[in-house]
């Protein structure tokens, strides 16, 4: 299995003596899979005083990470677009692929048990500056499909959160996932998702998988239509909501998802009644 990482580095609501916010380097490994213990998961904190905010510093950092883990990821995601060339160079110097990206959902739950619990135990603590901890960016127009991610049908579908203990075990060509107990899901918890059908789901399901899948949501602002986020900020128009029925079904799976803390599946199928799935990812859509 490959080593993904998260990453952050950006100011914390912690004043030096010069009255000037410390940075902070967070590092955290990405689980894969539903099976993986999230108190196992690799994490690495570290202070960067404000005079040294470079790529330099960050690069020793990452390099410092790796040492303790004794294992060089493939790939690192981060969130945070203003900081893409400071950390795209020190990742290219260590021979790490950076990627901008929203699935970041390990990072997140971590930065935001600091915000509550870490940050305010320390001394220069700044409360007013706690909310330049998370970012906000304006949605992206969203776009057609490729070509290459054009498909026959799709439908919605419901799993129980229980039955994803047991995805390992299923045949599932492109995939990731992550172990529910994140969320602290009760096992009987109906998580929504959308299978997409198509004649060219290995095809498919391969591009979906390089387009750094975030989440799906239902959008109504101008048309009704189901849209999928990907990497840091794009916004792809999965399908046109077109009659009541379908709406409602639509309106249905975003309740459903909040019900479920955000988590929702995209899955690939070749038809309606295929034993395997060509490509299958748990997300979630972040608040």
């Amino acid at each position: 299995m490959s080593i993904v990482w998260e990453l952050d580095f950006y100011s914390r609501p912690i004043l030096d003596e010069n009255q000037k916010k410390i940075w902070e380097i967070l590092v955290c490994e990405s689980p894969l899979d539903t099976r993986q213990s999230v108190d196992e998961l690799f994490q690495y904190a570290q202070f960067c005083p404000n005079q040294q905010v470079n790529s330099i510093w960050l690069r020793e950092a990452l390099a410092e990470a790796i040492a303790q883990r004794k294992q060089t990821p493939q790939k690192v995601r981060f969130f945070r677009r203003q900081m893409s060339n400071m950390i795209t160079k020190a990742c290219e110097e260590l021979g790490i692929l950076a990627q901008a990206s929203r699935r970041t959902y390990a990072l997140e739950r971590w930065l935001f048990q600091r915000i509550q619990d870490f940050y305010p135990k320390q001394t220069g603590y700044h409360p007013s500056a706690a909310a330049s901890s998370f970012v906000q960016y304006q949605p992206q127009i969203p776009q057609r499909l490729p070509d290459a991610l054009q498909y026959d049908k799709w439908a919605f579908a419901t799993l129980e959160a229980a039955a994803f203990e047991e995805m390992n075990e299923w045949e599932i060509g492109f995939s990731e996932a992550f172990p529910l107990s994140m969320m602290e899901l009760a096992p009987d918890t109906q998580i929504p998702g959308i299978i997409i059908f198509s004649s060219r789901a290995t095809p498919l399901a391969g591009w979906m998988s390089g387009l750094e899948l975030a989440f799906v949501r239902f959008d109504s602002a101008q048309a009704a239509r189901l849209l999928l986020e990907t990497g840091a900020s794009d916004s792809w128009i999965l399908a046109t909501l077109r009659d009541s029925q379908t709406l409602a079904q639509a309106k249905g799976f975003e309740s459903a998802k909040q019900k479920a803390e955000g988590v929702h599946f995209l899955a690939i199928q070749s038809t309606p009644t295929a034993e395997s799935f060509a490509g299958f990812w748990l997300l979630q859509e972040l608040k």
